[in-house]
Formats: C-alpha cells, sequence, structure tokens
C-alpha cells in the first residue's frame, strides 16, 4: 500500500512544481521590469505597473483585445511547444507563420470565386503553407541529421525575403507598401463574440485556437502516435529499435508543428480591421513570443493556453501604461525577461524535485508512510 501512495502524491507535487516554476519565471520577468521602469521614470512606475498587471481588467472590450492579441501567441505556442515535447527545437515559427499569411492573404485576396467559404479555403491552405516551409528542415534532419535549430533559422529569412518578393510581384498596394486588403468572405467571422466584446476585437480565430489546444493535448497525450512522437523525441534509437519509424515521425512533428504557425498568420491577417502584410524586412513578433509562451506553458497545450492569455493580457496592459509617459517596448522587456528566465525554470524544477526526493528517503528511512 505504501507505493501507490507514494506515486500519487509524487504526481501531484509534480504537477505543483511545474506550476511553481512558471510562476518563477513570469515573477522575475515582471520584477526586472519594474527595475527597469523605476531607472527611466521613478514618479510614474508603480502606477504605470500596476496598470500592466490590472489594467486590462476595465471592461469586455479590454478583454476582448486580450483574447484578440492572445490568439496568434497561442498558436505559435502549441506550435513550438508541439515540437519540443517530440525532442525538437522549431525556431522557424515566424518564418512558417509569415508564409501561411502570404496564402492566407492572397486567397482572400484573389480567390473571390469561393464566396463564404473563402476564409475557411484560406485558413487551411494558410495552414498546409506552414506546414511545408516546416517539413523542408524537418526533412533535412531526419535524412541528414542537420540540426534544426540552424534550418529553421534560415528558413525564417527566406520566407521573409520570399514573402516581401511575392506580395510585390502579386497582391502589391503601392501606394502604402503593403499588401491588398482581403475580401469581406475571407474574414474569420467572430460567431458572435463581437456582440460581447465589441466590434474591431476577438473574432472567430480565438475558437480556432481553443480547437487547436484540444487536438494537440489529445495527440499528445491520448494516441498512440503521439507516445511514439515523444518517444523519438525522447530517444531517437531507442525508439528505432523498438520498431518506430523515427525519420516518418520527426518529419510528421516538424510537419504538425508548422501547420499550427500557419494557422496563426491566417487568424492574424483574415480579420474584418483590414490588417495587410507590410513589405519589410522583419519577422512577426508573434512567432518568437511562442516561445516564451512554449516555455512558461512547459510545453503543455493546457499550459501554452493560459500562457498565450497572459502574453496578450500583458500586451495590453502595455499599450494602456502608455498614458505615464512609457514607451510600450518596455513590454518587449519584460517578455525577453521572462524568456531568459524561463531557462531557469528547469534549473528551479530540479531543485525542488531533488530536495521533494531527499524529504520523502528520509521518510521512508524512519518508517513514516506505514500503512
Amino acid at each position: 500500500m505504501n507505493k501507490p501512495k507514494l506515486i500519487l502524491f509524487g504526481e501531484l507535487t509534480d504537477k505543483k512544481v511545474n506550476v511553481m516554476s512558471s510562476f518563477f519565471a513570469i515573477f522575475a520577468g515582471l520584477l526586472f521590469g519594474l527595475i527597469i521602469m523605476i531607472i527611466t521614470n521613478a514618479n510614474e512606475s508603480f502606477q504605470a505597473f500596476f496598470t500592466i498587471l490590472f489594467g486590462p481588467i476595465g471592461g469586455l472590450k479590454s478583454i476582448g483585445k486580450v483574447l484578440f492579441y492572445s490568439t496568434p501567441i497561442i498558436l505559435t505556442g502549441l506550435s513550438v511547444g508541439f515540437a519540443f515535447k517530440t525532442g525538437l527545437f522549431n525556431i522557424g515559427a515566424s518564418g512558417q507563420l509569415i508564409v501561411g499569411a502570404f496564402v492566407a492573404v492572397y486567397i482572400g485576396v484573389r480567390w473571390t470565386f469561393l464566396g463564404p467559404s473563402q476564409w475557411i479555403v484560406a485558413t487551411l491552405c494558410a495552414g498546409l503553407a506552414g506546414a511545408f516551409w516546416a517539413s523542408i528542415p524537418g526533412i533535412l534532419k531526419a535524412y541528414r541529421n542537420v540540426n534544426e535549430v540552424v534550418a529553421t533559422i534560415m528558413m525564417n529569412y527566406i520566407g521573409i525575403y520570399l514573402v516581401t518578393y511575392l506580395v510585390k510581384l502579386t497582391i502589391y498596394q503601392s501606394g502604402r507598401n503593403e499588401s491588398q486588403r482581403v475580401n469581406i468572405d475571407a474574414v474569420i467571422p467572430s460567431f458572435g463574440l463581437e456582440n460581447i466584446f465589441g466590434p474591431r476585437s476577438v473574432n472567430g480565430g480565438f475558437f480556432l485556437a481553443i480547437i487547436a489546444v484540444i487536438i494537440i493535448y489529445i495527440i499528445l497525450e491520448k494516441t498512440t502516435f503521439g507516445y511514439e512522437l515523444k518517444a523519438v523525441g525522447f530517444n531517437r534509437d531507442a525508439s528505432k529499435y523498438a520498431g518506430i519509424n523515427e525519420k516518418r515521425s520527426i518529419i510528421l512533428s516538424m510537419i504538425i508543428s508548422g501547420f499550427l504557425a500557419g494557422l496563426a498568420g491566417a487568424v492574424i491577417y483574415l480579420v474584418g480591421t483590414g490588417k495587410a502584410i507590410e513589405v519589410k524586412d522583419i519577422l512577426p513578433a508573434e512567432g518568437f513570443d511562442g516561445i516564451p509562451v512554449a516555455l512558461i506553458g512547459l510545453s503543455n497545450p493546457i499550459g501554452v493556453f493560459f500562457a498565450g492569455i497572459f502574453m496578450g493580457y500583458i500586451r495590453e496592459g502595455g499599450f494602456l501604461m502608455q498614458r505615464f509617459g512609457f514607451k510600450t517596448e518596455i513590454i518587449d522587456i519584460i517578455i525577453a525577461s521572462i524568456i531568459y528566465f524561463s531557462a531557469l525554470v528547469i534549473i528551479f524544477k530540479e531543485f525542488i524535485l531533488k530536495a521533494y526526493k531527499n524529504k520523502l528517503d528520509k521518510k521512508i528511512s524512519r518508517g513514516d508512510n506505514n500503512g
């Protein structure tokens, strides 16, 4: 009877440690941001900081904006987190996102013959474009063992330059130096959310993010396919010996990861606010924001969802604090700090688990767990 009790208690403790580790990274990043704010403007720093923490609670409109900012970050966080879970480090979410965005906008501008189904086709094709873009480093990793970090970084820059060229070639508005706006049928419907949060806020893309979270969770935690993907990530050689096709698993893992990033590109640009792809050689920040979201969420789809909401929350708070004379770049500093402190999460987690294990060993040696 002793062993089941210890296992159950250990599982609960591990979950608590995961939560504590994530909160440690968030708290440390926020604290570092506050220090920077005090250094730059001590008089207004605490008011601005509390605006970051509590400003977005001000009403349904603010909450709608938080969900709007969170939607693509949740998807890129899922993209990066899914790759993490399968032993791959996909730094290419930005490139996969912008390639997917171009396909979505191109279909949204040109394929008007699709009628009301235009947004569905544009969204799915955006995901497929991202999947294709991610499959290239996946194939290189599987068959030539090319480091996926290097390959995905290079694909990021190839992607942004290619999209810039294709926008100018096909759907360019020279007067605005950006792509044309998508047709009204290509805009993702709000499904009634505008009645709750008001116009020009969260749309149906948020439901797509929720569906993606559920599907990825089921794949990773409830299917044999997900188990094989994680097994290959844990030990590629052992998985091959066990009869798992490790090359197929690596490629499929990158394809799924890229599909999620491509979806993020669709939900960013298929909106009713008239957003267009700007012709400039800058990678979209949402792709890189997916990295801290995945780290804070510990690559768990549910954790990624809430971490994405948090990132959207402080983004909205960052816009609100401009009334105190601060630039919104302070939020980028805080997010960057969270990324760095997220690297300490694993160390923090290992320290707690080691201390807890030592405590359990002492209890067992004293016979405290009898019965």
